[in-house]
C-alpha cells in the first residue's frame, strides 16, 4: 500500500512538471498572437491541472503564468508605469484563477464532474480577466482614462472593457470552455488517475 502511495504520488509530480512546461510553452506561443495583449493559451493546462490535482497545483500553475507574463515582456506597458502593482497583479490574477478553478472543481466535482470541469473552465479566464479589470482600477486609472480618451473610448470602463479585454477574453473564455473539460476526462481516462 505504502509503494502504491509512492507511486501515485510521483506520477502526480511528474504530470505537474508537464503541465508547468506546457503552460511555459503555450504562454510564450500565446504572446505570438495579440490583439491589445497576448491571449493567454495557458488557462486551458492550468484549469485542467487544477481539477486534476487541486487548488494548490492550480495556483502554482497560474503563478508560473504569470511569471512568463512577466518574463515576456508583455506586461512592460504597465511595468513602466508602476513595476510593483504590475508584478503584483500579473502574479496574483493567475495564482487565483488556478486556485479558483481548483476549488471550483472541488466543490461541484460530487455531484457532476462534467459540469465541475465545465465551471472551472469558467472560473478561470473570469478570474483571471477580473482581477486584472480590478488592478487596472486600483493602480492604473489615470493613465488609462488618458488612453481611453486618446482612443475616442465613451469612457474609461468602455475602454478597459471594449479596448483592452473584450476580445482577448472572449477568445480565451471560449477556448478554455471548449477543451478544458474534454482534455480534462481524456487525462484521467488514459492516466486513470485519482483527483485531488
Amino acid at each position: 500500500m505504502m509503494g502504491e502511495n509512492k507511486t501515485i504520488n510521483t506520477q502526480k509530480l511528474v504530470l505537474l512538471a508537464i503541465f508547468t512546461a506546457i503552460v511555459i510553452i503555450l504562454q510564450f506561443l500565446g504572446a505570438l498572437v495579440k490583439f491589445q495583449f497576448s491571449i493567454t493559451l495557458a488557462l486551458v493546462p492550468i484549469t485542467v491541472g487544477a481539477a486534476l490535482f487541486g487548488m494548490l497545483a492550480g495556483a502554482w500553475l497560474g503563478f508560473v503564468f504569470g511569471l512568463v507574463v512577466l518574463i515576456s515582456g508583455d506586461a512592460n506597458v504597465f511595468l513602466m508605469l508602476n513595476p510593483a502593482a504590475t508584478v503584483f497583479i500579473v502574479l496574483m490574477k493567475g495564482a487565483l484563477a488556478g486556485f479558483a478553478a481548483g476549488l471550483v472543481y472541488k466543490l461541484l466535482k460530487t455531484g457532476n464532474k462534467t459540469i465541475a470541469a465545465i465551471s472551472a473552465a469558467i472560473a478561470c479566464p473570469v478570474v483571471n480577466t477580473g482581477i486584472f479589470i480590478i488592478g487596472c482600477y486600483a493602480f492604473f486609472l489615470p493613465t488609462l482614462s488618458e488612453w481611453g480618451i486618446d482612443s475616442g473610448a465613451a469612457s474609461v470602463t468602455s475602454y478597459i472593457l471594449l479596448g483592452m479585454v473584450g476580445v482577448n477574453f472572449l477568445i480565451e473564455f471560449c477556448i478554455s470552455l471548449v477543451l478544458s473539460p474534454t482534455i480534462s476526462r481524456l487525462i484521467q481516462y488514459r492516466y486513470n488517475i485519482k483527483e485531488h
